[in-house]
């Protein structure tokens, strides 16, 4: 399979990894896309994808459709001659490019599929407080994360990390999967697997959609250790949050590192709990969530020692949810 001529997609710093790791391992990669450049931050500077960086360090040729199914894209893909698409964290795929090589398309996930199938399986697996999760190779199809299973990796999910710790181990699980999906295939070892086989009677799959703005605002009448799994699971981006209100003032309020403290509660959801100097907590539902890493809107992350300094947090409250 070393022999195949293979086109890589992906655009985020999770894709580079695998990218990197078929490189090392002598695959011949013969061309990469990824999506366009585009200006980005207060500058509105031009910025390259992360895998068109490292392509173009490798010195591998790049491709930048704006559309998939442009005829000008779809005609230099044909001209690459390629064997087998690999796809990390890119666009859904038409059926006109996914079944173009002849050795098929295989996508590598940041789940273990059948569940969390979708945009964001990293934080919806944190947010919704599990203690597994994994990667997955398979055939990509005519549906979102459907295809036939190639190998699945499953690791343990540890009960402070947030969702850059967890993508940083499976970024480095999903290449080695790769690598070893590679060498299955080219053993005859491996055969896609209908999802279906992975599903107990009547079970549905989990799904995992994109993370809307709407998704970060705490609602304070949750527990504690719900709120804290979503903590988790926006930081260090999109952010879980909240607004500070006295009545008089309201700021938006970013947490990015809590901690559930299972206590019994005699003040109101989103009520303020602090000595003005050393800590800070918000009642919930259920039990208090002690707040580690803050940041206000307008101003830096900080620690809560750091934020209480600057900031008065006397007679503020949490804005209960958005609903309220």
């Amino acid at each position: 399979m070393k022999n195949f001529r293979i086109v890589f997609m992906g655009t985020p710093e999770f894709a580079v990894a695998t990218l990197g790791s078929l490189l090392m391992n002598g695959y011949n990669v013969v061309g990469v896309v990824t999506v366009p450049d585009k200006p980005a931050g207060r500058g509105r500077n031009i910025v390259k994808s992360a895998v068109k960086e490292f392509a173009e360090l490798s010195s591998l040729p790049v491709l930048q459709p704006e559309k998939l199914r442009d005829e000008h894209f779809i005609s230099s893909l044909k001209n690459l001659k390629p064997d087998l698409f690999i796809v990390v964290a890119f666009r859904m795929l038409p059926e006109i490019i996914w079944s173009m090589p002849p050795a098929g398309t295989i996508n590598l996930h940041a789940s273990l599929l059948p569940h969390y199938r979708g945009a964001a399986p990293i934080n919806h697996v944190l947010i919704n407080g599990e203690q597994k999760t994994g990667v997955t190779t398979f055939f990509i199809n005519d549906q979102i994360d459907t295809g036939n299973l190639l190998l699945r990796e499953e690791i343990p999910v540890f009960p402070y990390e947030n969702a850059g710790d967890l993508q940083n181990r499976l970024m480095k699980e999903g290449a080695r999967l790769m690598i070893k999906t590679l060498e299955g295939l080219a053993g005859n070892r491996l055969i896609g697997i209908p999802q279906s086989q992975f599903l107990k009677p009547g079970e549905i799959p989990v799904q995992a959609p994109k993370i809307f703005p709407g998704d970060c605002i705490i609602d304070w009448r949750k527990d504690a250790a719900r709120i804290n799994n979503l903590v988790r699971g926006l930081a260090p981006a999109p952010c879980a949050r909240t607004v500070l209100n006295n009545g008089k003032e309201s700021f938006t309020f970013k947490i990015y590192e809590s901690q559930a403290l299972d206590e019994k509660i005699t003040e109101a959801p989103g009520s303020i709990i602090s000595d003005g100097k050393t800590y800070l907590r918000v009642a919930c539902g259920k039990g208090y969530l002690n707040l580690v890493s803050v940041q206000l809107e307008g101003k830096k992350r900080m620690g809560t020692r750091d934020f209480l300094r600057g900031f008065r947090i006397a007679g503020f409250n949490a804005e209960i949810s958005p609903m309220v």
